[in-house]
């Protein structure tokens, strides 16, 4: 299939330009009509705990962009959302609503009102009165006694131009100010004076409330779950520091910052979303041994954005390259400088393989939008390779230069910066206008004498100037730079009497490509991800075969951690217990892990210690592999191997108290009974298959990990039946939370049955 990729592309280019009219209507590739210049928003938070209703006014002020008079004004909102009355320049406007589909699943509301005759760069005011009533909580949106967060991707707010759009959503300077209930906090991103936060540069808006422990570290406000604890605290130090360090690093490429509050807020949900220099974090950072790779690399990113995005506007086709893959390519940097090009290597494995997942499917960068299920893992990953191969080619201090000079007037498009480099404009057109059809190859080393000869392909439609690597016998490694040219075959000498047995094209890995495991010769494995490679061997019980297959790639990247745990894993699994441990503790002492990685370590320590009958020290890495929620299978076996391990500290009677209530409101099927014992708005579908359909419900509470002041993990045996079905026992894990009304079931973590 990939054959035909480039007359799809070509097709699909046809139909975007043929279907102009379509576009207009849906937002997907339209020109703006309107631009906003400032978002100013309202927003009531509902007093009572089962009220899921919010009310908000939101203030727009527009200008006419479209170079012509305009005379309709069109509103992209949530379907959720009951807009009461529409204001414009203060007088009440008639309106029609409609709807928008993004896709099949989702879809926009659209308020539309005609207009008197709206000169072309005129000004105009909206005044939006609305309320949302919010059915169930999402990453994206919630709404609870205990915190409530609106994310712009929840469409919570009225604006002209799709989040979807090809050039780019909205973004303006921005006032928001939330009246929380007695108890939480709300934050967003600007200064903040009288309860409002005010963002001079540019934003979508959004919010957050909450209850937390507010500390200032190095001039970052770091909000930290209440109640966490000496080691949080410490951790909110690393966090701030990244920040600084980051800002300080942006600031040197890119030019002095922009005068911001920096903030970094814990949450349940939306860790990674930044803007304007809030930057939303998981809770379980703060449980962790240190930083995780994917918190850092976000931090950094949302410094990146601070300059790229925020201070700097990036709009018109293809932005995403910019926002997105410029941002990635900069943060990368960043984490080379503070960790080494070890650590950034593994980072851009990562980006490799994520991209190289949707690559044989992809568009060409110019011409994607959000609206794509492959948006993000192509701009992102593709576009920082793109930038990164310019920025070699041309050298760091010019690329950089270049990208100044564009930005100057606080504007920057793909186009624009595009131009900066005519003498590349051959390589930028095959990375931003097609579709990857790259795939380097290595034919195996030819000895003859003292030289040896290997032959080079190049499948893609640009030339490829690249670094081979050549490994020998001894171990010495030998560098030699060649260019293959398009679609064509190559080849390069290396004048040694050593043997070589190993040889590798583009070693530094800079070209996005189809196909990655043929760069090598021989062979390591027919995978392109070395991970998945060693993991379909464990997952067979090949453990000496993924044992053998995971050395090879960590010669090559030391810093690998999910990797260095397989192969720790094969090892406990063939009984070397003394260099699977070696291995783990290797995994610990890493420089920025994956929050995976950290809990698969301290489940192995844990097994590893209970096989050896140390059972406080296999319960203790048990409960930090547990409450470093790193990833389900690990929390799973963590929790498992401490059941086995015997009865822990004594459970709170008032937990005991919730589960008994909980038993017999489920066994006695009475429905109002469980959605009162729940915390509005979560776990509904659980609540609502356990009302009405159950014969027995009964749960054993066996552990209970305390997360902050008011949460708790409850690990319980189950035995229960259903309607209809035949009995099932086994485990689950509920989130707890307290609120002024008692225990609250506010998740279902796990749940295990049969």
């Amino acid at each position: 299939m990939k054959h035909y990729r480039p007359f799809l592309a070509a097709v699909a280019l046809f139909l975007m330009m043929a279907g102009a009219t379509f576009a207009q209507d849906s937002g997907r590739g339209a020109a703006a009509t309107w631009q906003v210049q400032k978002y100013d928003v309202d927003v009531t938070l509902p007093p009572g705990e089962r009220d899921r209703t919010i009310t908000v006014k939101a203030s727009l002020n527009l200008k006419n962009v479209s170079g012509k008079a305009a005379s309709t004004l069109t509103l992209r909102v949530s379907p959720a959302a009951e807009v009461s009355s529409v204001r414009i320049n203060d007088s009440t406007a008639d309106f029609s609503k409609g709807e928008e589909k993004i896709n099949t699943a989702s879809n926009f509301q659209r308020i539309v009102m005609r207009l008197p005759s709206v000169a072309p760069d005129a000004l105009l005011s909206a005044v939006v009165d609305y309320k949302i009533t919010l059915k169930e909580n999402s990453a994206l949106e919630a709404v609870s006694p205990v915190g409530s967060q609106f994310l712009p991707l929840s469409f919570w707010y009225p604006t002209p131009n799709s989040w979807y759009f090809t050039r780019g959503s909205d973004k303006a300077p921005m006032r928001i100010r939330v009246q929380a209930p007695a108890g939480l906090t709300a934050v967003s991103a600007g200064n903040e004076s009288a309860g409002a936060f005010e963002e001079a540069i540019r934003g979508m808006p959004f919010f957050i409330a909450g209850s937390w422990e507010m500390s200032n570290q190095n001039g970052v406000s770091v909000y930290m779950p209440k109640g966490s604890g000496n080691d949080a605290t410490k951790r909110a130090a690393d966090l701030a520091g990244l920040v600084t360090d980051a800002k300080a690093f942006m600031a040197n490429v890119l030019g002095k910052a922009p005068d911001v509050p920096l903030r970094i807020v814990s949450s349940r949900r939306g860790a990674g979303f930044a803007s304007g220099g809030t930057m939303i974090v998981s809770d379980a950072v703060f449980r962790r041994s240190k930083i995780d790779s994917l918190t850092a690399m976000n931090i950094a990113e949302a410094m990146a954005k601070l300059w790229i995005g925020d201070s700097i506007s990036v709009n018109g086709e293809g932005y995403g390259a910019i926002s997105e893959g410029l941002a990635r390519y900069l943060a990368t940097q960043f984490i080379e400088s503070k960790y080494g090009k070890d650590v950034a290597d593994v980072e851009r494995l990562r980006q490799r393989v994520s991209y190289a997942a949707i690559s044989t499917r992809d568009a060409p960068m110019a011409l994607v939008s959000p609206i794509d299920d492959y948006y993000y893992p192509e701009v992102a990953n593709k576009g920082a390779m793109a930038w990164r191969i310019l920025a070699k080619r041309v050298g760091g201090d010019e690329f950089w230069k270049a990208v100044r000079s564009s930005a100057q007037d606080g504007n920057l498009t793909l186009s624009e910066l595009r131009s900066a480099f005519p003498a590349q404009k051959d390589l930028l057109d095959y990375l931003f206008d097609k579709v990857t059809d790259m795939n380097l190859q290595a034919g195996l080393p030819q000895t003859s004498g003292a030289e040896t000869k290997v032959a080079l392909r190049n499948t893609g439609s640009t030339d490829a100037t690249v670094d081979v690597a050549a490994t020998t016998a001894s171990g010495e490694r030998i560098v030699a730079p060649t260019t293959i040219r398009a679609m064509s075959f190559g080849e390069v000498v290396f004048k040694t009497p050593g043997k070589i047995t190993r040889v590798e094209v583009d070693a530094d890995k800079m070209y996005p490509q189809m196909e990655y495991s043929d760069d090598v010769a021989p062979r390591d494995s027919t995978e392109s991800d070395p991970l998945l490679a060693v993991k379909r061997l464990y997952d067979k019980q090949d453990l000496a075969g993924a044992e053998a297959s995971a050395r090879p790639p960590l010669r090559d990247l030391p810093r690998f951690d999910e990797l260095r745990i397989l192969l720790a894993r094969s090892l406990l699994g063939e009984n070397k217990t003394a260099e699977a441990e070696r291995e783990f503790k290797a995994v610990l002492d890493e420089k920025l892990p994956t929050s995976r990685s950290l809990a698969w370590a301290n489940e192995g320590l844990a097994e590893i210690a209970a096989k050896a009958n140390q059972t406080e020290p296999a319960r203790k890495f048990a409960e930090t592999a547990i409450l470093t929620e790193g990833e389900y299978g690990a929390g799973l076996a963590a929790r498992n191997l401490r059941n086995k391990l015997g009865a822990g500290p004594a459970v709170d009677a008032s937990v005991k108290g919730f589960f008994a209530d909980f038993d017999k409101a489920a066994s006695g099927n009475r429905k109002a009974d469980v959605d009162a014992m729940v915390l509005p708005g979560e776990v509904t579908k659980f609540a609502g298959g356990v009302a009405g359909s159950t014969e027995q419900w009964r749960t054993d509470v066996r552990q209970v990990d305390r997360v902050d002041a008011d949460t708790v993990l409850v690990d319980a045996g189950m035995t229960i039946k259903l309607l209809n079905k035949e009995p099932e026992t086994g485990m689950a894990v509920y989130r707890l939370i307290k609120t002024a009304g008692g225990w609250k079931l506010a998740g279902v973590e796990m749940f295990e049955t049969r």
